[in-house]
């Protein structure tokens, strides 16, 4: 018994040291330690199937072709699986998660939070034969396109001031595509999302693709990933997150209520707690 509590206070220890947000303890992150939720199919390999739906509710069904459900069927790798940061080695802290998503993280660090929900965006689009929507603003208001890029053209930036210069030979690519979306992760982010998304002000209007940010410098951000209704309207929903330091994306476990994780219940304007992180609002966003 001794060592069972001495176990626990350790765990506590590092959630105090590590996960601590402006002064605020993320108190339940030990708890996704020793308990094991009951929504998780092991056998699942995409994001539909590693999730079960509790008694109830039914999963949002969406058309072929769209974004909610390439979300939906995303690749997972095998139950078990790792978080890995971008230099290799696992991250410190692997209770927090029930899948990884089949997102590669590149060696340079640049693909942090907001990065990799916009490379999971763009890399639909590039799938779907939605090239020419490929586009993010910078953190700065400007907007770069990807088929601008592959014609050539490359910023010159200097503090806000930004404009765009054919400086390089026409490559479309998909390796130069991704030195576009280096580009993208260097002068874009959370607080470029949140400026440029349109923003969703109901529970209820919340879709799969969705994402609830904290815009800043830095802030955080995660992406709705699947959802299910009951017969009164009421919705739960899946997330998933890349991170800082870059790493693997992955699906988040609910450390607040342990009676429905993985799963999460919102309320608008809401604090939401996640492992390793502490909304203190709740403000979600939607790719156009």
């Amino acid at each position: 018994m001794k060592k069972y509590i001495f176990i626990l206070l350790g765990i506590g220890l590092v959630s105090f040291l590590f996960f601590t947000r402006k002064g605020e303890v993320i108190k339940d992150t030990a708890l996704t330690y020793v308990t094991t939720p009951d929504y998780i199919n092991k056998e699942g390999n995409t994001i539909v199937s590693r999730t079960i739906v509790p008694d109830g509710f039914k999963r949002a069904v969406y058309k072929a072709g769209t974004f909610p459900k390439y979300l939906q069927d995303y690749t997972l790798k095998n139950y078990g699986a790792q978080v890995i940061n971008y230099d290799g080695n696992p991250y410190m802290y692997q209770a927090g998660h029930l899948g990884v998503l089949e997102v590669p993280v590149p060696s340079n660090g640049l693909q942090q939070c907001a990065d990799a929900l916009m490379r999971i965006r763009a890399e639909y689009l590039w799938d779907s034969g939605q090239k020419s929507k490929i586009g993010f603003n910078f953190t700065s208001g400007h907007y770069c396109s990807w088929i601008k890029y592959a014609e050539g053209y490359r910023p010159k930036i200097n503090g806000n001031n930004v404009s765009f210069h054919k400086t390089a030979g026409a490559d479309t690519s998909k390796k130069n595509f991704y030195k576009y979306l280096n580009l993208i992760y260097t002068y874009a982010g959370t607080q470029s999302l949140y400026s440029e998304l349109p923003k969703i002000s109901e529970i209820k209007k919340l879709e799969v693709g969705d994402m609830l940010v904290t815009p800043g410098f830095p802030g955080h951000i995660i992406m709705i990933v699947d959802k299910v209704t009951n017969e009164n309207g009421d919705n739960l929903f899946i997330f998933a997150q890349g991170n800082t330091p870059a790493q693997s994306v992955h699906i988040l476990k609910n450390p607040s209520d342990l009676n429905i994780s993985p799963w999460f219940e919102l309320e608008m304007g809401a604090p939401l707690q996640i492992p390793t992180y502490y909304f203190n609002t709740s403000q979600f966003i939607r790719f156009k």
